[in-house]
């Protein structure tokens, strides 16, 4: 089985698209802060490939009220300075719910991503 195959679990995130005001910033700002690669796809697309989810950038203006995005980390705090050492906006300092602990932060369009721990 190949590894995009791996991917596919069913009714499971698999692919997630934002819209940007400027790749290269956004670029910037995941790199700094996840680690995360790009492939562009000409001036106005840009890709991500994960372990367990893909996604994307397309040139345009972020829409308030987009759907939350959650990302998981082994170090909660350590990813928070990662956050924001890359330029993100923390929206919601690091709280405790029933099965772990999370905060919310913005990137440079604006998105709110919340990233989550145990």
């Amino acid at each position: 089985m190949s590894s995009n195959q791996q991917k596919l679990k069913h009714q499971q995130v698999q692919y997630v698209e934002f819209l940007s005001r400027d790749l290269d910033k956004v670029k910037a700002f995941y790199t700094a802060a996840f680690g995360w690669t790009f492939t562009d796809y000409g001036p106005e697309y840009t890709a991500f490939e994960g372990d367990f989810v893909d996604g994307g950038f397309t040139f345009g203006a972020p829409l308030k009220g987009s759907i939350l995005v959650v990302l998981y980390s082994e170090d909660l705090e350590g990813t928070r300075t990662n956050v924001l050492n890359a330029g993100g906006l923390i929206s919601k300092e690091i709280f405790a719910f029933p099965g772990g602990r999370r905060f919310q932060f913005l990137d440079p369009d604006g998105y709110e991503l919340a990233v989550w721990s145990l």
